[in-house]
């Protein structure tokens, strides 16, 4: 946030553009685009800050204890279940850093947003972070011990059409679902008699008996140890889905990071390997 009128935002681009003689921006009805000179300063405007910030850091002494604020981001389920007790014991821990948790579904860039250390879900692609794998996550099928008892179990995906399905629609509505094993792989239709975009509503519609439903193993896995949902279509469970703690790496890491990625892997590693597969 600038917290100054877009007025005053405009003046002041101009005011740049005018010493240095340079066109940063290509003006349209609808938006601003930057042109390649405009690209080359914004770039190189981030590594004078970037550096300036790792100058603070190191007077501050955050090079020699754990000490500051941390900005830790994660989904916003998975940071909630296995992300956010760690943070809290990882704070009784370490009482000189503070830290910052995002919770969002969206991915944050981190050189952007001056983030620490993210959890991802997922292969990562060459972005040039530094990732350290904590364990996976997989994909399964559920459903209520009421709902099956009364529709029965379905023992194979193509069955599912036979079935009340419930979909995690999150930002886009999904109408899929794809499975492995002794299926051909390939993606299953659905029709959905509900769907909904958070983690607990799909957990509470399935435990309620509405239908079946497809879920992260961490986003079932109370409801699985409690009774409320069973797994069923076990033989064609997804692939994992790996899970990083990432970073933007060297060339100096801050203590307070490296104890946080220190203290949080191993809980991470445990916590990931005891949920169903």
């Amino acid at each position: 946030m600038l917290r100054m009128p877009l007025s005053t935002v405009s003046r002041k681009i101009s005011e740049l553009e005018a010493h240095l003689t340079t066109q940063l921006l290509v003006r349209t009805p609808r938006k601003l685009l930057l042109t390649d000179a405009g690209e080359a300063f914004v770039h190189t405007a981030r590594r004078l800050l970037a550096e300036l910030d790792e100058a603070e850091r190191a007077a501050s002494g955050e090079y020699r204890e754990p000490i500051g604020e941390l900005l830790v981001t994660a989904p916003i389920a998975f940071g909630k279940l296995h992300i956010l007790p760690i943070v809290l014991d990882f704070l009784r821990a370490f009482p000189k850093v503070d830290v910052r948790l995002v919770l969002s579904d969206k991915i944050i860039d981190l050189a952007e947003n001056h983030v620490d250390v993210a959890a991802r879900l997922g292969r990562l692609p060459d972005s040039g972070l530094v990732g350290m794998r904590v364990g996976e996550v997989r994909w399964i099928t559920v459903a209520s011990p009421g709902y099956l008892a009364e529709r029965g179990t379905p023992a194979t995906p193509a069955a599912l059409a036979e079935h009340s399905c419930l979909a995690f629609e999150g930002l886009h509505t999904s109408r899929s679902w794809r499975f492995t094993g002794d299926a051909d792989g390939s993606a299953l239709a659905i029709n959905p008699r509900l769907g909904v975009n958070t983690a607990d509503a799909l957990v509470e519609a399935a435990s309620n008996g509405l239908g079946i439903a497809r879920m992260t193993s961490y986003q079932a896995a109370a409801a699985l140890r409690g009774g409320q949902l069973v797994e069923i279509l076990k033989p064609f469970v997804g692939d994992p889905i790996p899970v990083h703690l990432v970073h933007t790496g060297p060339p100096l890491v801050p203590l307070k990071l490296r104890a946080f990625l220190d203290f949080a892997a191993p809980r991470l590693r445990a916590s990931l390997g005891a949920l169903p597969r």
